[in-house]
């Protein structure tokens, strides 16, 4: 097997955070195709949990600390044809900036409502209901 194809299997690793009521998204430099504002993500690392390098991914790009809650789930996405995992993730301690300005153009906290303003082909169900749950 090659490197690529093992980097693919490990898949992504998506952040789902929320705080005080709204969603942290942020938008790359450079979309993948209509993805242009999407969750705190990155490739899960050969060794690593998925739950893991959420958190990681996260400190990275918004200099974020957080903690996994729990797996919402795992699919592989429509529109880029990668192997995604979704966390949910909880705030314990610092504040969200453009961390990484290579890989990142902006962030967002982002209420309910205006989610479908920032990916308007809609949210992998178990994330959008735990979304619906977690935002009032």
């Amino acid at each position: 097997m090659t490197q690529q194809n093992a980097d693919e299997r490990l898949g992504i690793a998506a952040a789902i955070v929320v705080h005080e009521d709204r969603v942290l998204m942020v938008r790359r430099r450079v979309s993948e195709g209509q993805l242009s504002w999407q969750f705190p993500a990155g490739e899960v690392e050969p060794g690593e949990a998925r739950e893991d390098a959420a958190v990681r991914e996260t400190k990275e790009e918004t200099g974020l600390d957080v903690a996994a809650v729990k797996l919402l789930g795992e699919r592989v996405h429509p529109k880029t044809g990668r192997l995604m995992s979704y966390t949910a993730c909880e705030v314990v301690g610092g504040a969200a900036y453009v961390a990484d300005a290579d890989e990142l153009a902006e962030l967002a906290w982002v209420a309910l409502a205006d989610i479908p303003n920032y990916v308007p082909y809609g949210l992998y169900e178990p994330v959008q209901q735990h979304l619906d749950a977690a935002l009032r």
